[in-house]
């Protein structure tokens, strides 16, 4: 199963920083163009609602149905993944369903980006947004020397003026907010290798007065891990003046445990303050990567002792939000595994079946410990509560329980799930077939006004929100911006918040 998108690209298209489509016009400013159909003679006095035939609309369509000779309107929701497109046709957002919509192209696709959390404060709701990232590419075959780790800053995220729930009272308040272009700055590193999955992560900072370290993994396709630490780009971009060092782009650690075996899982501890790293490859072995203790930097990787117990390639890993040696991990050979970082078996502590086809990424709620949701390769998405998962004795992995929920609304391989920061019953999941869905888990089946879901057939209740995006891969809730979605996908970036969160 291939996890990378299989389309060759003709050549990377530049990107101008600040640079923006800007809209045709057919007409100079200032010069108008004679309306042919223009009434000649007009009243104040009277206004007379005619169609196209000098009638009303409403007497000749009344007419036309009567003769059956009305055209007949497809009034079917228009769902991506169950529906196609007929030639000449294309997908428009409907705006007044978006508080904040932007996309930015970037010059190859990535396959993975991570937020980074910045010093601009948390539960921010004033706009324009700013939201800095980091990102790994996919340059075409032939052209994998021009692949770049890139470190971002999107800027000027303005708010969307069409927005559904907007008030004159938000509008006031508004009033004052800058109206600005989306601007798209990055800072690349040079890699010779595509960029499976990237992952980002913070060290406590020593004072407030400056940045706290930040480091990214980076999964190479090639079986290479690197560790780079990304604050002197992040610097660069507020810090008039900046010089970034010359040596900024040398990885501090490379994790050669893999050999030659690509992977895709990569996370970081939250509860390590000198960072502990877990990688997972394609032959089923996971190691751990841990910084120095005293937080004078670099890193230490136990290539001797790895965890062993899939079957087949690890698909993802996530680390207890909770417990400190804890972590879960997935694999193509369709179980979840937890594991104790300190056993020295290194063999899971559980082992469970949870799906037929392959595991392919996991998110563990940062709300509620014990809850764990899984996306599958057939498309469907699960939540487990594994308090009631049970260890089975032997090596062999156990069926799982009924999860605690269970959904098919997609039908390609789910590519990204993650809870949100704050809320234990909001899940954001990415799939195949170019939809990012938000879903509430809080409706309740039985809730009578949960049941309307205008009149499209299987529809979950819970689900809230369909976002298209070609080829969409991962997602992520930033953590400082409420309700606010980071996406990356085959056509570039996306950054938007919906009225629905």
């Amino acid at each position: 199963m291939s996890k990378r998108s299989a389309e060759e690209h003709d050549g990377p298209q530049s990107l101008k920083a600040g640079d923006r489509p800007v809209a045709s016009t057919t007409a100079e400013d200032g010069l108008e163009f004679e309306d042919e159909f223009e009434d000649e003679f007009e009243s104040e006095d009277e206004l007379i609602e005619a169609g196209v035939d000098g009638r009303p609309d409403e007497e000749r369509e009344a007419e036309e149905r009567a003769s059956g000779r009305a055209m007949d309107v497809d009034r079917e929701t228009f769902i991506p993944g169950r529906h196609k497109l007929d030639a000449g046709q294309t997908l428009a957002p409907d705006l007044t369903a978006y508080e904040m919509l932007h996309t930015l192209e970037t010059t190859w696709p990535c396959l993975s980006i991570d937020v980074i959390k910045d010093q601009l404060g948390d539960d921010r709701k004033s706009y324009p947004a700013t939201v800095y990232a980091v990102a790994g590419t996919q340059a075409a075959r032939g052209h994998d020397k021009e692949n770049q780790l890139m470190v971002m800053k999107l800027s000027g995220l303005a708010r969307n003026d069409q927005a559904g729930n907007i008030d004159s009272d938000d509008e006031d308040e508004d009033d004052d907010e800058a109206v600005t272009d989306p601007i798209l700055e990055t800072k690349s590193i040079p890699l010779t290798s595509t960029t499976n999955r990237i992952r980002a992560f913070q060290c406590p900072q020593a004072n407030s007065s400056s940045l706290p370290t930040t480091y990214t993994a980076a999964m190479q396709e090639s079986g290479d891990v690197l560790i780079h630490d990304v604050t002197p780009y992040l610097t660069a971009f507020d810090t008039p003046g900046f010089q970034i060092p010359a040596t900024a782009s040398k990885p501090v650690h490379t994790i050669r445990a893999h050999g030659k075996n690509e992977g895709y899982a990569v996370d970081w501890s939250p509860l390590a303050p000198a960072g502990k790293l877990a990688t997972g490859d394609s032959t089923g072995k996971i190691f751990l990567t841990t910084g120095r203790a005293d937080g004078g930097g670099g890193f230490t990787t136990d290539s001797n002792a790895a965890f062993i117990g899939h079957q087949s390639s690890v698909e993802e890993i996530q680390w207890s939000p909770s417990e400190r040696h804890v972590f879960a991990s997935a694999s193509s050979d369709g179980t979840v595994a937890i594991w104790d970082a300190r056993a020295k078996a290194r063999t899971p502590a559980l082992s469970v079946r949870v799906s037929e086809t392959d595991v392919n990424v996991l998110s563990w709620s940062r709300q509620t410990a014990h809850l764990l949701a899984s996306g599958h390769d057939d498309g469907t998405w699960s939540v487990w509560d594994f308090r009631a998962w049970k260890a089975s004795g032997n090596a062999s992995a156990t069926p799982a329980p009924k999860p605690v929920a269970h959904f098919d609304f997609h039908k390609e391989q789910i590519t990204s799930v993650e809870w949100h920061p704050t809320d234990d019953s909001i899940v954001a999941v990415c799939a195949g077939d170019s939809t990012l869905t938000l879903w509430d888990l809080a409706v309740e089946l039985d809730d009578e006004e949960s049941r309307y879901t205008a009149d499209v057939k299987d529809v979950p209740p819970q689900l809230l929100f369909v976002h298209y995006m070609e080829q969409v891969k991962e997602c992520h809730w930033h953590p400082q911006i409420p309700g606010t979605v980071v996406a990356t996908g085959g056509a570039g970036l996306g950054v938007f918040k919906t009225i629905s969160v």
